[in-house]
């Protein structure tokens, strides 16, 4: 039911853009960089959480206001500095003697790296399209932010499915036992099967940003490979924290950061393979 709601809500505001876009994306960033907070504050590190959710969701709405990296860069790397020395100096009065003070602060900054700044590539695929003569082209302006979230979605749905009904061999025993090595191929095959189709349906025909089917499934199934690791990484700290869930927001999915850590992942590479394959310049 969640996944009912969520996915149309989500592919609407996709579609409407702009600020409203980006204010969807950078609360998600602020939620689900406290999600992290709450796992490091259950291995007794206290980060600067409201510190870490403003600037978490501060980075993404300075990628709406400056849609480029390297437009934005600057910003965000002063935003990033300013938190690295203001956690420092709080930390003198708020934290001081504490054991894991370093800790505290590292896992603030991390917060904003790990949630914003990779979140802030959602907005920045979205504005592919804003300078070019295609910005009118509906396909155009959802494309390229539907590419990574086709591949994750379809490649995750493919990997539960084909993995309970005939997974066998663990991929990941060790950190997360339900993966299993057929899981994994199959969602590599629905990851590329996306790409494609996205590519198809959306990009193929763009006069100036084309991305032709086949170049979609190659990087589609790039995705397929990446996002898997993301979705362990985030297992990893969950481990690490003794809990099962980042959060309780989404009945029966667990937290934004269960659903999102996939495409913390999925956006920034898809904007790398795009520039690599000269779409984006």
């Amino acid at each position: 039911m969640v996944a009912a709601v969520g996915i149309p809500a989500v592919l609407a505001v996709l579609y409407l853009g702009g600020w409203v876009f980006a204010g969807l994306v950078a609360v998600t960033a602020a939620l689900a960089a406290a999600e992290l907070y709450g796992l490091a504050s259950a291995r007794g590190i206290e980060p600067f959480g409201p510190a870490g959710m403003a600037a978490s969701g501060a980075v993404v709405l300075i990628a709406a206001a400056l849609p480029t990296p390297g437009a934005a860069a600057p910003a965000i790397l002063a935003l990033l500095l300013a938190m690295t020395l203001g956690s420092l100096a709080a930390s003198v009065w708020l934290r001081a003697p504490a054991e894991a003070l370093i800790a505290s602060v590292a896992v603030t900054v991390l917060g904003v790296i790990y949630v914003g700044c990779t979140l802030a590539f959602a907005v920045f695929l979205r504005g592919v399209a804003a300078e070019a003569p295609e910005r009118g082209h509906p396909g155009a302006a959802v494309g390229f932010v539907l590419l990574p979230l086709a591949a994750t979605w379809v490649g995750d749905s493919a990997a539960y499915f084909a993995g309970r009904r005939w997974g066998r061999r663990r991929l990941f025993p060790r950190v997360s036992p339900g993966k299993t090595v057929v899981g994994a191929v199959a969602g590599l095959i629905g990851s590329a099967f996306a790409g494609g189709a996205v590519a198809g349906a959306a990009l193929a025909a763009l006069p100036t940003l084309r991305v032709p089917v086949p170049t979609g499934v190659l990087i589609g199934a790039v995705l397929g490979l990446v996002t898997p690791v993301g979705d362990v990484a985030e297992s990893v700290l969950k481990r690490a924290a003794g809990v099962k869930d980042s959060g309780r927001l989404l009945p029966g999915h667990g937290g934004l950061l269960d659903r999102m850590d996939a495409l913390l992942f999925a956006f920034p590479v898809a904007y790398g393979l795009l520039m690599l394959i000269g779409v984006i310049r």
